[in-house]
Parts: C-alpha cells; sequence; structure tokens
C-alpha cells in the first residue's frame, strides 16, 4: 500500500514537474517573442523628414517590441562619406541606402540578399533591373524621380512664352524674354555639389547614343570625354544658364535655389519632384512645370526629362538575425501598408516604384509631368550610378572651377577624364 502511494506521489510530482516546465517553455517562448529590437535607418532624404518619422513611429505602435531610430543625412551634406565613417567605425545602420552598382560595390560585404522578399513580385520593371546586382534583388528602390528645368507657367505666361521650349535656341529665346520683363532666369544651384556633379555632369552622359555602352568605353580606354561631341556641345548649355543666373553662383546652395524660385526671385531651377513638398508647403497652388534640358536644338533628342531610381534601401547583413527581420518586416510594411502607399504618394509626393500603389495617385505636377514624359517615352537615364567611387565629388569640383573661372572648359573636360582614368577599378 505504501509502494502505491509513493508511486502515486511520483507520478504527481513528475507531472507537476512537466507542467511547470511546460509552463516555463511557453513563458520563454512568450518573452523570446516580445523581445525587444532596436533597429536603425539611414539615408539622404531630408525633405522626407517629417512624414518618414511618421512612418517609422506608426511601425512602432504596431509593433511595440520594436524601437526604430532614423538618422537623415542630405541636402549638402556628403551622406556617402559618412556611411564610410559608420563602416570604419562598426557603428553601420540597419538600414541604409545606396545609391546605384558603384555604392553596392563599395558596401557589398554589409548588404543582405533580398530575394524572397514579397514586395519583389510587385517592383515596376525600371526598378527591378536598377536594384538588381550580381544576378538577384539586393535593394528596395522605394520611388522613381525625374529631374529638369522646374519652370514657372505664370512668368512664362507673362514673358508671352506660349510654347515652352525644348531646344537650347528655344531655351535662349526664353531666358532672352524673361530678362526683358525684369524676370531672372535661371537659379543654378551650383554651390551645391549634387546639384553640378550627380545632376547637371550626368546630362552629357544620359545624351550618349548608348550610355552604358560609353562608360564600359570609358573604362575600356576606347572613349575619352575631351574628343566626345556631346561633352563638347554641354558647354552651350552650361553658359547659357551662367550668363542668366545670379552673379555669384556658387554661393547658391540647393535649398537657396528653391527658395528663389518659391520666392519669385526666378523663373527656372535645375531640380527634380523631390522639391514639390517644400515648394507645395510654401505656395499649395504654385503653378509649375517641367522644361527638359537641352544642349543643341534637335527638338526630337532633346525634349526628355532624366528620369531613374534616386537611390536603393538595403538592409546591413551583418546585423543580428532578429534585427534584419525586424528591418525586413519594416521595409515590407511600408509598401504593403494603406498607411505607407499613402505616405508615399500624399506626403513624399514621389511616384512609387511599384505596382501595386496606383499611379493615378500620384499628387503634384511635376511627378505628373514625369509620368506623362515616361509614358511617352522621353526619357534620359540616371547614369552617375554607375561611376567609379570618388567621381562624384571629383567632379563636382571640378565643375565648380570652371563655374569660377578658374579653368576654361577644355581643361575642366580633361580633368574630368583624368578623374576618371584615376579612379576607375
Amino acid at each position: 500500500m505504501k509502494k502505491k502511494r509513493l508511486v502515486t506521489i511520483f507520478l504527481l510530482l513528475a507531472l507537476l514537474t512537466a507542467v511547470l516546465v511546460g509552463n516555463l517553455g511557453a513563458a520563454g517562448k512568450q518573452e523570446a517573442k516580445q523581445q525587444k529590437v532596436q533597429i536603425s535607418t539611414y539615408h539622404f532624404k531630408v525633405l522626407w523628414t517629417d512624414p518618414w518619422n511618421e512612418l517609422t513611429k506608426e511601425f512602432e505602435k504596431l509593433n511595440p517590441n520594436v524601437t526604430i531610430t532614423n538618422e537623415i543625412v542630405g541636402g549638402g551634406a556628403d551622406w556617402r562619406t559618412l556611411l564610410k565613417t559608420k563602416v570604419n567605425a562598426k557603428t553601420i545602420p540597419t538600414i541604409f541606402n545606396i545609391e546605384g552598382a558603384a555604392d553596392y560595390r563599395v558596401f557589398k560585404e554589409y548588404i543582405q540578399d533580398m530575394q524572397g522578399q514579397p514586395w519583389i513580385k510587385d517592383l515596376v520593371p525600371i526598378a527591378r533591373e536598377n536594384a538588381t546586382f550580381e544576378g538577384s534583388v539586393k535593394a528596395m528602390p522605394l520611388v522613381i524621380e525625374g529631374y529638369g528645368y522646374i519652370y514657372n507657367k505664370d512668368y512664362f505666361q507673362k514673358a508671352g512664352i506660349t510654347t515652352p521650349p525644348k531646344t537650347l535656341s528655344e531655351l535662349r529665346a526664353a531666358a532672352t524674354a524673361l530678362k526683358k520683363i525684369g524676370i531672372t532666369p535661371f537659379a543654378s544651384g551650383f554651390g551645391t555639389w549634387w546639384v553640378i556633379s550627380n545632376h547637371f555632369t550626368n546630362l552629357p552622359f544620359a545624351l550618349q547614343p548608348d550610355p552604358l555602352k560609353f562608360i564600359e568605353d570609358l573604362n575600356a580606354g576606347r572613349a575619352k570625354i575631351p574628343d566626345n561631341p556631346i561633352f563638347q556641345q554641354w558647354k552651350a548649355l552650361f553658359d547659357l544658364v551662367l550668363e542668366n543666373c545670379e552673379k555669384e553662383p556658387l554661393t547658391i546652395d540647393h535649398q537657396t535655389q528653391t527658395t528663389m524660385f518659391l520666392n519669385g526671385a526666378v523663373a527656372m531651377i535645375q531640380q527634380g519632384n523631390w522639391k514639390q513638398p517644400a515648394i507645395y508647403q510654401g505656395k499649395p497652388n504654385f503653378s509649375m512645370g517641367f522644361l527638359p534640358m537641352p544642349i543643341n536644338d534637335d527638338a526630337k533628342a532633346m525634349d526628355k526629362l532624366l528620369v531613374g531610381v534616386p537611390f536603393f534601401l538595403v538592409v546591413n547583413k551583418q546585423a543580428s538575425p532578429q534585427e534584419i527581420k525586424a528591418a525586413q518586416d519594416f521595409l515590407n510594411w511600408m509598401v504593403s501598408s494603406d498607411f505607407g502607399k499613402t505616405t508615399m504618394t500624399a506626403k513624399f509626393k514621389s511616384i512609387p516604384a511599384f505596382t501595386t500603389i496606383p499611379m493615378e495617385s500620384v499628387e503634384g505636377e511635376l511627378s505628373k509631368d514625369i509620368l506623362r514624359y515616361a509614358k511617352e517615352g522621353k526619357t534620359l537615364p540616371w547614369t552617375f550610378g554607375l561611376w567609379p567611387d570618388g567621381v562624384i565629388r571629383e567632379f563636382a569640383n571640378i565643375a565648380q572651377m570652371y563655374v569660377g573661372k578658374k579653368i576654361d572648359f577644355p581643361t575642366m573636360l580633361q580633368r574630368m577624364q583624368e578623374t576618371w582614368d584615376k579612379l576607375k577599378k
């Protein structure tokens, strides 16, 4: 009898132990599920600062175990150099941006492959193509952007310019007409490195019959910048802007340039649809549109806008598995949730890179102009993501020397060639 009692007691103890262990295991799993994860984002879209912060806060509400810190470095700041500093200091953000193939090569060992992410199937073709490196999608292309000359439609009407200029001669005539009524045609923005380098210097690359082949030929030594007729023609547009802009172009950065345009001090600025939020915030009903950037009088070839993927978001593959998972979840939520979709169209005022976000929901006259040009097949590529690492800043310095009259145009082209040869790999 005593033995039966002991067996019963032992069985009860064993059962109690199993229950306790099971409960502890469940609690452990629950605790693991609720484990706090902190991730960080880093990119250069300063004009998105407020809506980006709203995005991350909304995701935190829906995912209480995730905390997101944001660092947005752009405008005139050199985001790329700062990112390299973070890499050297081993303080790499969980999510950070790159601009294209050249940046991918630089930061490759820190970039997590995106294959298998649900949003990939929804990418528009140009975005998927640009986000593919070494045979697979490695980065998220969030939006599509375009640039050219943004012009004040009211000023053009006042100056009697009834047809938006498409050729160099027409643009020169428009500048003359604007000056006759006391309006400065351009604010150059040449004091900001990316305005004069990434975007303005991209123009003669993009206008090549085959831009990719031209870059390949440059790398192979089969092509030269100083000998190229398109680079030589580029001088006419460069000089037209310098002859019809502010007195000290190197003192005018992109923010001052935009303010001058918004306040009515000038009729045109070289910028993109990313400036829409700032302009519409100042004047919600501002009447504006895009003009091409012509270097000659071939109307068919010149009547194009420069359209591309401005940047890509990547995930740091050296982060912890929990951080990588949280980062991937955030990116997927951003482009699939109603909150994220609305933020991209209504607050970023950008053109989404995803088929699941209706293009008709795009807001702003500039983005609508880009969509119109794209539908008509009148676009030029962004090539600076393919330039050798370091070329962008060197090109800016060289072009600014020309603006400052320290070198002539042939010398500028020769120095660009020397820089390319020095930095190509």
